[in-house]
């Protein structure tokens, strides 16, 4: 028995309030159960300079947990004056997955950054950070075109993220706290609307697993993800 009572393959509640944030070009709040992320994308009409002058765009994120996300106060990474490893690791995360799904030519010479700030963590904060944030891009983009900006949408496919594990010898999905702090193994999958795989993240806590067990938790993953991207392109307005 999970420790929320869930089925092996059921998602926590999942909302996607879409233009949570007055001011950003493109905004999305994501909760996933207690897990709250506020995703916004911001607009650019330049690009990093080992881009200038080539004629296409760039998107790329930042990532932060807010002092009280969890049940202690954290230091922020301001204050201690650099980002953790772990920081660093997951807003590359969120920065290549977009760009896996984005017509970087398209774009233009603009760049859109991707602020992903975790107000409540309960696990899959990566996760829930990628399936938002694509939303916020999603609107982002829309609002260039309608202002003329640009001529099309340049985001070519959906992309969204969930966390599958092994759980007291059991694979399910969507793993919360309780579950994560304790499960056998840990995986990410980041998946497209398509079918493809932007990057799988996986890793035995104790003993190692089996390619069957890997199977099993890239089909929750499957599942798992459609029902995130049936969320989204309702967040979207489609």
């Amino acid at each position: 028995m999970r420790p929320s009572g869930r089925a092996t393959d059921a998602l926590r509640s999942v909302s996607l309030e879409p233009g949570a944030a007055r001011h950003a070009e493109g905004s999305c709040l994501i909760r996933m159960g207690v897990t709250e992320v506020l995703c916004t994308a911001s607009v650019e009409s330049r690009v990093p300079p080992f881009l200038r002058g080539q004629g296409q765009g760039w998107v790329t994120a930042e990532y932060g947990m807010l002092p009280r996300a969890t049940h202690t106060r954290g230091d922020r990474e301001a204050a201690r004056g650099k980002q953790s490893g772990r920081t660093q690791e997951i807003q590359r995360l969120i920065g290549r997955s977009l760009r896996a799904v984005t017509d970087l030519k398209a774009m233009g010479e603009m760049s859109v950054t991707l602020d992903c700030d975790v107000l409540t963590a309960d696990g899959g904060t990566r996760c829930a950070s990628i399936t938002g944030a694509w939303v916020a891009l999603h609107l982002a983009f829309e609002h260039c075109r309608k202002q003329n900006i640009m001529s099309v949408n340049p985001l070519r496919d959906q992309v969204a993220a969930i966390s599958c594990g092994i759980f007291e010898g059991t694979p399910v999905l969507d793993l919360d706290y309780a579950e994560d702090s304790k499960a056998d193994a840990d995986t990410n999958f980041v998946l497209t609307g398509t079918g493809g795989i932007v990057e799988v993240q996986a890793t035995a806590e104790g003993a190692p697993f089996t390619e069957d067990a890997l199977t099993a938790l890239m089909r929750l993953a499957q599942k798992g993800t459609a029902e995130l991207f049936a969320a989204q392109r309702v967040a979207i307005g489609g």
